[in-house]
């Protein structure tokens, strides 16, 4: 056997049992090992691990593993940051959203309020209406899907929805956020609510509401002009669907996109008090935006009753009057005005030519709507507030006054009236050829002699008139050149001409022709037929100037309490009341043997003046007539003008008069 060379590397051969019992020992605490096993022991793990060849690391470099880390740092930042934006920066938004998918708040309308006359008939009523409606929110996106809906709606309504339907799904975003529904088709017959009600229910953003509309209940008489009745439209007006520019307006105050509003006369004017106030129910939908529970509910208020001055038997009869005089004279305009002289009181207001307004409650029909606004004696224009005209002599009771309270004459001042004036080449006549004779105040007045009025406004000879500066703050005083404040809208001021106006217009000085022209109201002086109402009110109930109105009490249905409208007493003795009754005289003269005589027939005793008014060449005048009753104690003023009437005693006094006789005979009785 060979020596084993000393250099050469011995082969060890390794006891398991001993190396893991040498490792144990190294491992207990009171063990020590001396360095020979420490050797042994790292020699033979270096050995194991080397001949069996296992290792433990990474195929990747540290660049690569620092990308790789930074890549899922930046990820988890900013699926953090999203997290917080969304739930805390954004959490009430998305709450809100997803409330909104699931509670809507659903607005029940309120009843609009009762208009009455004064006896407690009501003159218009709020009657059951269906319409359809799209809430653009719900609606389906898919074309398809919008097709086949409009489809099944077609075929039951019997109408194409084509156009209805793209402007709600083009209107303004900020509906689509408030879920608020618009309407697709109006005034759906019951039978046909009814099958659209049950087909709805599986039409996501598809709905029918139950709502009211007006319908104005006043009697229409047979007649065959269509535009010869139901002069009460003028004053109550009619209400229809709120524009997108009220909208804006008054969303802040509650109003609705598809809700209803006052657009002319008492229904405009009273808007706020009719309305009432709408209820809501916060609801819980479906998917599709249906109904499926109530979670709370708050009452609607109903709006408050308005119950007007207006008397509807005596409305109704004054206008069959003026109706028959038109059409028997062959004439096509008039109005007439009854009121309480004591307080103000409208008892009645007729503006002829007028229009259904029931044809405006339910949406009118553009051949219809066509027909009002081409006709050329435009009915819907009230000219009982609107129309300006000249007063012609019935404004001669005010130039009186005015002379009077300036102290340029007194009652027995007198002119001769010769049947006219002549300054210079001009002429000025009176209407009887060869005048009137010796004049005074209350002649002047019975007779309508304008020589006597020529005289106290402008002057003649050596006597010094009133003068326009005067004639206007006199006229003023009397309610002329401004509104009466009645509670109508558009009312017009009428005009008072001054020297300034005429050269800043016409570029034309003021001469005493213009003067002279104004002292018998004609010229460039407008009034409405409201106006002089007022004025001979004043004398009427000797003295006061009290503003006129139409609506007298409101209803509070919820509290049954009724609110009475006061008296306003705009000024009073702004004229001394001995000359007040000078005037007085004057006008009652008129009917005892003067140009009113017509009516010394009637049962009770009265005052009145007549006029005849020019206004254009080649024209007819107008025919003004105004009177009150009984003269001492008086209770009714009437005013009446006739468009190009022509004589004021002779078309307009016999409308007056027959009115007069029904009231006090008929009505009084």
């Amino acid at each position: 056997m060979a020596k084993q060379d000393q250099n050469e590397p011995v082969e060890k051969k390794f006891d398991f049992f001993e190396l893991t019992k040498l490792k144990d020992n190294k491992l207990h605490r009171n063990s020590r090992l001396s360095w020979t096993e420490e050797a042994y022991i790292n020699f033979s793990d270096k050995e194991i691990n080397k001949s069996n060849k296992i290792f433990f690391g990474l195929s990747i470099g540290n660049k690569v593993l620092k990308v790789f880390l930074f890549i899922i740092f930046i990820s988890l930042g900013i699926l953090l940051g999203r997290a917080v934006q969304l739930q805390v920066v954004q959490g009430d938004e998305y709450l809100q959203t997803a409330e909104q998918n699931r509670l809507r708040v659903h607005y029940v309308k309120a009843s609009r309020g009762i208009i009455y006359d004064r006896q407690g008939r009501p003159l218009v009523s709020n009657i059951p209406n269906f319409n359809l409606f799209i809430t653009p929110f719900d609606f389906p996106q898919d074309e398809q899907k919008q097709q086949n809906i409009k489809q099944n709606l077609e075929q039951i309504i019997n109408a194409d929805l084509t156009e209805n339907m793209e402007d709600a799904l083009k209107k303004d975003p900020r509906q689509k956020e408030y879920f608020e529904p618009l309407i697709l088709f109006e005034n759906i017959p019951y039978q046909k609510a009814l099958q659209l009600e049950i087909m709805t229910v599986n039409m996501p953003g598809i709905s029918i509401e139950y709502d009211t509309k007006r319908h104005y209940m006043f009697a229409l008489p047979e007649v065959e002009d269509p535009f010869l009745y139901n002069s009460l439209s003028h004053v109550i007006g009619y209400e229809g669907k709120l524009s997108e520019n009220e909208y804006d307006d008054l969303r802040g105050i509650g109003y609705l996109l598809n809700d209803r509003i006052g657009k002319t006369g008492i229904e405009y004017s009273y808007e706020q008090v009719l309305r009432g106030n709408h209820g809501k129910k916060q609801v819980e939908v479906d998917s599709q935006g249906k109904e499926k529970k109530i979670i709370a509910k708050e009452k609607a208020e109903r709006g408050k009753g308005v119950i007007l001055s207006i008397d509807l038997e005596v409305q109704n009869k004054l206008e069959e009057i003026l109706r028959n005089s038109l059409v028997k004279n062959e004439k096509k305009k008039g109005v007439a005005v009854a009121m309480n002289p004591q307080n103000g009181e409208i008892l009645a207001m007729i503006s002829l030519p007028s229009y259904d307004n029931n044809d405006f409650a339910t949406g009118i029909e553009a051949d219809k709507y066509k027909l009002l606004i081409e006709n050329e004696n435009n009915p819907l224009f009230n000219r009982t507030i609107k129309g300006e005209y000249p007063s012609g002599s019935t404004i001669k009771p005010v130039i009186a006054s005015a002379a009077l309270e300036d102290g340029i004459v007194n009652e027995n001042t007198s002119f001769l009236s010769t049947g006219g004036i002549r300054i210079g080449e001009w002429f000025f006549p009176d209407w009887k050829a060869g005048g009137h004779g010796l004049t005074d105040v209350k002649k002047a007045i019975s007779d309508s002699v304008n020589t006597y009025f020529y005289t106290v406004g402008g002057g003649h000879g050596d006597f010094e008139g009133l003068g326009v500066k005067k004639i206007n703050y006199y006229a003023a005083l009397f309610g002329l050149g401004q509104q009466t404040g009645i509670d109508l809208a558009g009312e017009k001021p009428g005009f008072l001409p001054t020297p300034e106006w005429k050269y800043e217009i016409k570029e034309e000085q003021w001469y005493i022709g213009d003067t002279y022209h104004l002292s018998i109201g004609q010229g460039d002086l407008l009034v409405t037929p409201l106006q002089i109402a007022n004025f001979t009110s004043v004398f009427a109930n000797k003295g006061k100037f009290i503003k006129p109105h139409l609506v007298r009490q409101f209803i509070d249905p919820e509290q049954k309490t009724i609110f009475e409208r006061k008296v306003e007493i705009e000024r009073e003795d702004f004229i001394d009341p001995y000359n007040i009754d000078i005037v007085r005289q004057g006008l009652r003269q008129a009917v005892t043997f003067g140009s009113a005589r017509l009516l010394n027939s009637l049962p009770v005793t009265a005052g009145a003046k007549t006029g005849t008014a020019q206004w254009g060449k080649d024209r007819d005048p107008h025919a003004w007539f105004t009177s009150f009753a009984p003269y001492e104690n008086s209770e009714i003023v009437v005013t009446v003008l006739v468009e190009e009437g022509e004589e004021g005693s002779t078309v307009a006094a016999p409308i007056a008069y027959e009115f007069l006789m029904w009231y006090f005979n008929e009505y009084k009785g």
